[in-house]
């Protein structure tokens, strides 16, 4: 199944952006920390490239990733020229503190203090933009909801000290590309509900938690044997947690919704969905053998589980 969701107002909110991004200094993008590149937009990058503007990646909720993978992925990002990235948490006004300074320092023409700095949140949907603004201003300026795509309009803000800041809605892009990608949105929940189908998803997050985080996974859900695959691992929870349909048979939707959800509140683990070493290896293995992608993501998974 490939996962694709482009809600119509996505493409005004881009047009928008692209317009704004004219007067901004800084281009301040909000990552996933456990799918860093998954959660990049790639329409985000063009139109920062195109204005040439530097960007201060923020990979948010580090506090539920992997911090083995969460150092790559900085060292990844810091190697990109006009990129800056840090590691924190939106949640806690003391990370949120030093984003200022970070985008400042990004854009040096504006430190005399007589010139506004102007700085632009950017991300995907429930990537934390939200919270970042409301800590930022010390106050309830952006509605924040455990939902993708809950911002639908620009707004911008003075912080005072000759800065300023604009916050966007959610953008996706029209074609994503990799399947696993879509998965990996998905299972964070940056994609809407309407156009995912959870048992999938979460058929998809079990052979990377059996691959990558097998004991993990065997710790939260006291599993006696090792699940053979991703939908057996799905079963497994269902067992395990007593899932069951009227006649004893598993409830396998139901068991999928509390993997996704033990997922996503960390209740397993730091978890990471990708690295920048299994990043290189899907793209590799997709410029291989196009046609297949989904395959060949579960075929990595595979060899990862018997290397």
């Amino acid at each position: 199944m490939s996962i694709q969701w482009f809600p119509g107002h996505m493409t005004s909110a881009r047009k928008k952006a692209a317009e704004t991004l004219a007067r901004i200094d800084v281009v301040i993008e909000v990552l996933d920390a456990r799918i860093p590149e998954a959660s990049c937009n790639p329409m985000i990058r063009e139109l920062r490239e195109f204005r040439q503007r530097p960007c201060l990646k923020l990979l948010n909720k580090t506090d539920l990733a992997d911090p083995a993978a969460t150092r790559d992925w900085l060292a990844y990002y810091e190697r990109q020229p006009g990129v800056k990235a840090v590691a924190l948490s939106c949640k806690k006004p003391g990370d949120v503190a030093r984003v200022p300074k970070l985008a400042q320092a990004l854009a040096p023409h504006r430190t005399d203090g007589t010139r506004q700095l102007r700085m632009m949140i950017m991300g995907i949907p429930n990537v934390g933009k939200s919270t970042l603004m409301n800590a930022l201003l010390n106050r309830r300026v952006a509605k924040v909801g455990d939902e993708p795509a809950v911002t639908k309009s620009q707004q911008t803000f003075d912080l005072g000290g000759h800065m300023t800041v604009t916050d966007t809605p959610g953008m996706m892009w029209p074609k994503i590309a990799h399947d696993a990608d879509g998965f990996m949105l998905a299972a964070c929940h940056a994609i809407g509900r309407n156009a995912v189908i959870d048992e999938q998803v979460a058929a998809f997050l079990g052979d990377i938690l059996l691959a990558r985080y097998p004991q993990e996974l065997a710790a939260r859900y006291k599993f006696k044997g090792a699940p053979a695959d991703g939908h057996a691992v799905v079963e497994e929870v269902a067992r395990r947690r007593g899932c069951l349909i009227k006649g004893g048979g598993l409830d396998l939707e139901k068991a999928a919704g509390l993997l996704l959800t033990d997922f996503r509140s960390g209740a397993i683990g730091r978890i990471s969905l990708e690295t920048p070493e299994t990043r290189a290896a899907m793209l590799a293995a997709a410029a291989a053998s196009p046609a297949v992608p989904d395959d060949q993501a579960r075929d990595a998974l595979e060899d990862e589980r018997n290397a």
